[in-house]
């Protein structure tokens, strides 16, 4: 009869078994079956909710606003401020720069003199931009959003830009407004928080109105 083995010989083993057992459970079996559950079901958002124009060409995710600004004068000068393309909706503003990286807000507080500053140019640039009375601007046109890479605008400051869109592109003002009507998105759920225009996907539409 053969001498067993020590019992701290044994419980190294039987862990090392359940190791072996629960990696292959935990980690190939369950998020290969996620896996295939999220493409097989779920393709589009699973892979990110890219956006693409009609010739297949990859813009962005409809998850991610970003900018539209002109190319830079000078490109190689990093200090060159940003210039908003006029022949493109605006996203509101964003304390990172919609980099995906840099996701997060300004941390500026309500009794922040700096944010009252910030947001009094932002409404005179944004005003002069759109040319409209600048108490007519909408308030997320001057404020960004707590991950400062949200895709939406209100309705409202959609349709503040849609006169300086249609002029930069010669198109009718109506149909740049069909266009936001298209894509403006309900509540959440029926019920929460306010429509709004998703601008990724309204300016890959935009590009190819003729």
């Amino acid at each position: 009869m053969s001498k067993p083995l020590p019992t701290t010989v044994r419980t190294h083993l039987t862990a090392l078994r359940m190791l072996l057992v629960m990696t292959v459970i935990l980690g190939l079996a369950y998020p290969l079956l996620v896996t295939g559950i999220g493409q097989v079901a779920f393709a589009d958002k699973a892979n990110g909710s890219i956006v693409k124009t009609a010739d297949g060409k990859e813009v962005g995710s409809s998850l991610l606003g970003q900018t539209y600004d002109l190319p830079k004068r000078n490109p190689g000068d990093e200090n060159e401020a940003a210039r908003p393309d006029p022949k493109w909706f605006q996203p509101r503003p964003s304390a990172g720069g919609y980099d995906p990286k840099s996701s997060g807000a300004s941390n500026l507080g309500p009794n922040s003199e700096d944010l009252a500053k910030a947001i009094e140019d932002r409404r005179a640039a944004v005003a002069a931009f759109d040319g409209v009375d600048p108490a007519k601007v909408p308030v997320d046109a001057v404020t960004a959003s707590g991950s400062g890479l949200d895709p939406h605008i209100s309705v409202a400051y959609a349709e503040e830009q849609a006169a300086r869109v249609a002029g930069a592109r010669n198109l009718p003002v109506e149909t740049v407004e069909k266009l936001i009507d298209r894509y403006t998105e309900g509540r959440s759920l029926g019920f929460l928080g306010q429509p709004g225009v998703n601008i990724v996907l309204l300016n890959t539409a935009l590009a190819h109105q003729k």
